[in-house]
């Protein structure tokens, strides 16, 4: 009887930044630093912030300069095409439908 392993270790998987194929070591998703470097900022830099306290809003900062408070997610986002202002893609398909 053949055991069959409980993980595909030595399999390469695709580096979801660059499609290089890489072996993963670990809980190991990207290839490189660099590559990290690059998931995390792209997670990070689309996210539409809010502060609790004077309620502004930002992109992808987590800590509002003015009040030292923690902001909270408000979703995917990016800016608004007509004033520049931070907005969340909800809003605009809310006002597209």
């Amino acid at each position: 009887m053949t055991e069959t392993p409980c993980r595909n270790v030595g399999e390469t998987i695709p580096c979801p930044i660059c499609a290089q194929p890489f072996a993963p070591l670990g809980r190991q998703r990207v290839c490189s630093a660099a590559c990290r470097q690059a998931l995390w900022r792209r997670r990070h830099s689309v996210t539409r912030e809010a502060c609790p306290s004077c309620e502004t809003h930002y992109l992808g900062l987590q800590r509002c300069p003015d009040c030292g408070v923690f902001c909270r997610r408000v979703g995917p986002g990016g800016l608004c095409p007509h004033c520049d202002e931070p907005v969340a893609f909800a809003d605009l398909s809310g006002a597209l439908s």
